[in-house]
């Protein structure tokens, strides 16, 4: 009886992770790029006025969405050991502040297109990458979303949109400041920067 039993917690072990890992990840990603999208369709929000009403909705969506330590751990890459924990504190924050700059107006500007979600891709045991495709009049681009298992969800650490990774970009960005600068220098033109935005 003890083997049986045995045996039977072996199989469960084995096929559970395939259970909840099976469309999970995807499943995630679509649910919070639909409520971004119920955001931008909204007919209250249409209106210009409506725009910073839009950008506040979709921040608070992308903060679920997006594991941002993991993100800028990744950008900075072997950068990350060189800032200590209040400079890496203050970078999480900072480089938060500059994607939602950078990319709320490209959002907002969203004019009913279709996003079609494919497959998901295992990359590591840990991680996986949700295909789409945002299908428009003048073409088809391709979204894929890298995603990690962070506190028991699937948390965005990278966006690749037509083979450009997110994260490869501002790597080299950034890599290009510190291979002359400090760290310090770095937080001093991203605060910069978004005291203009």
């Amino acid at each position: 009886m003890k083997k049986k039993l045995a045996i039977f917690t072996i199989i469960l072990c084995l096929i559970f992770p395939l259970i909840v890992f099976a469309g999970v990840p995807l499943d995630t990603v679509k649910g919070n790029v639909d409520k971004i999208l119920d955001v931008l369709r909204d007919p209250a929000l249409k209106p210009a006025s409506g725009a910073k009403i839009k950008k506040n909705k979709i921040r608070v969506i992308a903060d679920k969405m997006f594991d941002f330590t993991e993100l800028s751990r990744r950008t900075l890459a072997l950068n990350w050991n060189k800032f200590t924990p209040a400079q890496q504190t203050e970078f999480i924050s900072l480089y938060k502040n500059l994607l939602a700059d950078t990319y709320a107006d490209k959002i907002v500007a969203y004019t009913d297109e279709k996003i079609v979600f494919t497959k998901e891709v295992p990359l590591t045991e840990n991680t996986v990458e949700v295909q789409s495709t945002v299908i428009r009049k003048a073409g088809e681009t391709p979204i894929y979303y890298r995603v990690i298992m962070s506190n028991g969800s699937w948390m965005i650490y990278d966006v690749v949109v037509e083979g450009v990774s997110l994260v490869n970009n501002y790597r080299s960005q950034f890599r290009d400041i510190l291979s002359k600068k400090p760290p310090a220098s770095l937080l001093e033109t991203l605060r910069e920067k978004a005291k203009k935005s």
